[in-house]
């Protein structure tokens, strides 16, 4: 599953494009913005593998709103015109669509987008382990995340989100039971389907919730509340 955004200043088109990729079986619609400045607030909390940008649009267009991006993920742009495209490939666009769009056209970009972002995927390891930190894979790099700065990781379908002190969260595509297995076990525990927290981090619990913030309380599940507690009565001082 591929997740990506759509950005178009025209209510009509940008709804169309976020039609077509909800009816793609091997994409996901993560968000959809009537402006490239919009899009920028949201990616700074958030990642994604490929957008489907307008290059006209008003404030910011397409093509500069991408060569802003130190290092943005696969890019499919959309216009009218049709002038703009060999500018498209030079920033290294997947492909370049001509309104009107067609599903079809469509569905032929997005699968070059599947084929440039799978060959991807299979070119790198998406995780390394060593006891004191982990190499993950995130959209086209290797990052180095020392496990001492994890919080705690959240499953979202095929991906996994790490929670890391004072950077934004990493989104790596894996399972949470692959990276689970490559965490050391005295220092991290599962206690959700959904959560994995570093027991280092562990300050406050209420009524079965791990609270790390105010507004970020991670629930012990039933399944897992046993092992929890039974890490709790290790170190418990009566």
């Amino acid at each position: 599953m591929i997740r990506c955004i759509a950005i178009d200043d025209e209510p009509l088109a940008l709804q169309q494009m976020a039609g077509y990729i909800q009816k793609t079986p091997f994409l996901e619609l993560a968000g959809q913005f009537e402006s490239a400045l919009h899009a920028i607030s949201w990616l700074q909390e958030n990642q994604v593998e490929l957008m489907f940008v307008d290059i006209n649009m008003p404030d910011l267009n397409g093509m500069d709103f991408v060569k802003s991006m130190k290092n943005p993920p696969g890019v499919i742009f959309t216009t009218a015109h049709s002038e703009y495209a060999l500018e498209g490939f030079r920033v290294d666009a997947i492909d370049y669509l001509l309104k009107p769009i067609g599903y079809g056209d469509f569905l032929k970009g997005a699968e070059k987008a599947l084929e440039r972002i799978g060959s991807m995927e299979k070119a790198a390891p998406h995780v390394e382990s060593d006891e004191n930190f982990l190499f993950v894979k995130s959209e086209y790099k290797i990052l180095r995340i020392n496990l001492s700065d994890i919080k705690y990781i959240e499953g979202m379908r095929e991906y996994v989100r790490i929670h890391i002190e004072t950077q934004r969260p990493v989104m790596a595509l894996m399972s949470m039971k692959k990276i689970e297995a490559f965490l050391p076990q005295q220092r991290f525990m599962r206690v959700h389907r959904s959560y994995i927290v570093n027991l280092e981090k562990v300050n406050t619990i209420e009524r079965h919730r791990i609270i790390f913030e105010p507004d970020i309380r991670i629930p012990v599940s039933e399944q897992y509340k046993a092992a929890f507690q039974e890490f709790l009565d290790k170190n418990f001082l009566l």
